[in-house]
């Protein structure tokens, strides 16, 4: 038989039956709603436009309005978070080897209040990136440029609502609104990773940041860098290892130029320069400056490296 030789029931059958085969074909569950990415994109969009106010949600805010438009927005969003996050923590629950959660509505609720308790900090921290992307960048001609326009400043303003509800262990949600932020600006942070202040990505194509990550104050990276892991090392049943650190440590005020690659837990000391395309295994001490050379090139092609 051939594919035009089936009918619409048979291709239903066929899809049916093949979503048998497990969780990773066909997600099922009584009474336990799914993630919605949605309502996570709506929640993401309230929040941007409580930590800018004026620059997202209704542009036509004044200094009078602002208190009741931040109140009822949190007030809605907060409750928003609570059903996701509680469809997160579903979303992982094994009900056939473990029973069912019985505080997860007060824990969804609790994490939510935690959430909304935080966004003073997490715009402190915002604003230091918008200034970090105005300062570093000479084509910027207002903060307000790089808060509209920039890339870096929209995966960072994901990221830190996803890793505050990483650090409070919720469930799944958190990588979605990492890879909201991903799919808007191709830059792939996990929600793991821990940013310091001031951090700007120039440009920020294709710029990776693996979940162990701890990157400190005052860095810059450019495009196409990547902070991942060297090796994925496995138990004795031949899994890999969860949780290990494996990504890199970026001390304060390092750079780090278009596509260098940075792999394993190694350390790149304060105020180190990384030039581009460069393939770092290694400690590189505070200050150097480590850059391509033709000798350094014959030396990759010979199997070394840094």
């Amino acid at each position: 038989m051939t594919e035009h030789d089936y009918t619409l029931a048979d291709v239903v059958a066929l899809l049916v039956e093949s979503g048998d085969n497990g969780p990773a074909s066909h997600r099922y569950s009584d009474f336990t709603p799914m993630p919605s990415v949605e309502a996570l994109s709506d929640i993401v969009r309230s929040l941007r436009s409580v930590l800018f106010p004026g620059y997202f949600g209704p542009s036509e805010i004044t200094p009078d309005t602002m208190p009741y438009y931040i109140g009822s927005t949190l007030d809605r969003v907060e409750r928003q978070l609570a059903d996701q996050v509680h469809r997160g923590y579903c979303f992982v629950c094994d009900k056939n080897k473990t029973e069912r959660c019985e505080d997860c509505v007060a824990r969804s609720q609790e994490v939510a209040r935690s959430l909304i308790a935080k966004l003073p900090t997490i715009r402190k921290l915002l604003l230091k990136d918008v200034g970090a992307a105005y300062d570093g960048d000479p084509a910027a001609k207002t903060h307000g440029e790089t808060i509209f326009c920039y890339p870096s400043v929209r995966a960072l303003t994901n990221h830190r609502i996803a890793h505050e509800l990483y650090k409070l262990d919720v469930d799944i949600i958190p990588r979605i609104i990492g890879e909201m932020a991903h799919s808007d600006t191709g830059i792939d942070i996990h929600p793991g990773a821990t940013i310091g202040e001031s951090f700007f990505m120039d440009h920020g194509t294709g710029t990776v940041v693996g979940e162990t990550c701890i990157i400190g104050n005052n860095v810059r990276v450019y495009q196409g860098v990547t902070l991942g892991a060297k090796s994925f090392p496995k138990g004795d049943d031949e899994r890999l290892i969860k949780g290990l650190p494996r990504h890199p440590v970026v001390e304060d005020d390092v750079i780090v130029y278009a596509g260098a690659t940075i792999l394993g837990r190694v350390t790149i000391g304060q105020g180190a320069v990384i030039g581009g395309n460069v393939w770092i295994t290694r400690d590189v001490p505070a200050g150097a400056q480590i850059v391509q050379s033709r000798a350094l090139q014959q030396s990759f092609v010979d199997g070394g490296g840094i």
